[in-house]
């Protein structure tokens, strides 16, 4: 959902002559030519050093949580389930970019294939969705668990998690399938040549020679019909949840209840504010360099799955207690 500044100022970035790019070709590509960072390639060994290290921190955080929520069945529960439907989310959705990122930065290879370039594009933003289902998901969670806690397990069963689990997945692939269907019907150009670190969907339609103002109309309508429409229900579910734990009698109850929702409530700032920071750096900074950009949408898409891991197992008691004894080698 990026728009037109990852396709300026190409011209003067490229070590390519604009003069090779023969602009009669419609046809689609064999290979596209990802960049990586315009502007920094010669620090693009510095720069794989933090994203590495970002990508093995949620590689190893996420991995964990599936892990001992598995093992401890104290933990089979609505809260965690949804858990690890996030970290399997952080896990594919850290794994579609940065593995090929790494390969530009660290071997200069630089080339991908059409067709693995539309799939990265459709699984880096349908797990994006997704993550932002799962949030909702987890505010349900929470709103059921402080607002009605008596109807908690008779809300949530483990048939109604399954639903909601379901919904959110096809949710993410229904409203993503017309970028990878609509990016396949453009006639392409000779321009091969993406000036990011991943295919981004916007990155590779403005590459198409038609008018693909459908695929920009399209990218807005998900920014706005589904992040939207998810902060909305966010916002209105802890509206509800903080009412109830004001109205409890004792300061300690309410800090007791605030904290349990303390880690889905990091975990969401982090999202989102990544998310809204660079969605709108590259539709509004239109001053700011064309490496800032993309830097930025890598940043979006590692910070949080390597926090929401280290967020959940830092700040929820379960899990955090579970964690030493896994690590003391000490009886449940």
């Amino acid at each position: 959902m990026q728009d037109t500044l990852l396709c300026l100022s190409v011209g003067h970035l490229l070590p390519y002559s604009m003069s090779d790019f023969n602009t009669t070709d419609f046809t689609n590509p064999s290979t596209f030519i990802l960049l990586g960072i315009p502007g920094l390639v010669a620090a693009h060994v510095w720069i794989s050093i933090p994203f590495c290290t970002m990508y093995i921190i949620a590689i190893v955080g996420n991995f964990t949580i599936l892990f001992i929520v598995k093992r401890e069945m104290s933990l089979h529960g609505p809260m965690y389930y949804f858990l690890c439907m996030l970290a399997v989310t952080d896990l594919v959705l850290s794994t579609s970019i940065l593995p090929k990122t790494l390969s530009i930065f660290w071997f200069n290879s630089r080339e991908i294939n059409f067709n693995a370039c539309l799939t990265q594009m459709y699984f880096m933003h349908c797990f994006s969705v997704m993550e932002s289902g799962i949030f909702v998901a987890m505010a349900l969670d929470r709103y059921v668990a402080i607002c009605h806690p008596l109807r908690h397990s008779t809300i949530l069963t483990n048939p109604m998690i399954a639903k909601i689990c379901l919904a959110v997945v096809l949710r993410g692939g229904f409203f993503v399938l017309p970028y990878l269907l609509l990016a396949r019907r453009w006639p392409y150009c000779s321009n091969k040549i993406i000036p990011h670190t991943h295919c981004e969907h916007m990155a590779v339609v403005k590459l198409a020679c038609a008018d693909t103002h459908l695929s920009s109309y399209y990218g807005l309508f998900v920014l706005f019909s589904v992040i939207g429409l998810d902060v909305f229900f966010i916002t209105v579910s802890y509206t509800q949840i903080l009412r109830a734990i004001f109205s409890l009698p004792t300061k300690d109850a309410r800090l007791k209840t605030l904290g349990t929702c303390s880690s889905h409530l990091c975990a969401i700032l982090a999202f989102y504010i990544s998310a809204l920071f660079s969605s709108l750096t590259y539709r509004f900074g239109h001053n700011v360099d064309l490496h800032f950009h993309v830097f930025i949408a890598n940043v979006y898409l590692l910070v949080p799955p390597m926090l929401n891991p280290i967020i959940y197992g830092v700040r929820t008691k379960q899990i955090r207690d579970k964690l030493l004894l896994l690590f003391t080698h000490k009886e449940t």
